[in-house]
């Protein structure tokens, strides 16, 4: 049995989100709720653990920092790959959630001593 790929997803929300009119991101929240639904439901994927950081950073984030971060353990590179793509996917309107946020997907592996270290005992 293989372990699953460790994922930390970065997510950036950008200037579109912060030019819309005050009080009409309603719409967007109520997309990205329904990705994060989607992304805890896509077979292979277990979500560990997010953080959210709005309330120390306010603006755009194009990069780190990011706007939040979703930890998972994912089973292959399709399923990080299909799990991106929601951003392309997800409907806000008349855009998809792409035009109001990004993704970026770091693949590694729990923090454990590998198998072919030598610890000396």
């Amino acid at each position: 049995m293989t372990a699953p790929l460790r994922v930390l997803f970065c997510i950036g929300i950008n200037q579109n989100f912060f030019d819309l009119p005050t009080g009409q991101g309603g719409l967007v929240w109520k997309a990205f709720s329904g990705m994060m639904d989607a992304l805890a439901e896509t077979p292979g994927v277990r979500v560990i653990g997010d953080i959210d950081d709005d309330s120390h950073m306010v603006g755009p984030s194009d990069g780190w920092p990011w706007t939040c971060y979703i930890l998972a353990d994912v089973d292959t590179q399709q399923t990080v790959k299909d799990v991106c793509n929601l951003f392309r996917t997800t409907t806000v309107g008349e855009y998809t959630l792409w035009h109001y946020a990004k993704i970026e997907a770091r693949i590694g592996r729990a923090l454990t001593v590998r198998e072919d270290v030598d610890l000396g005992v």
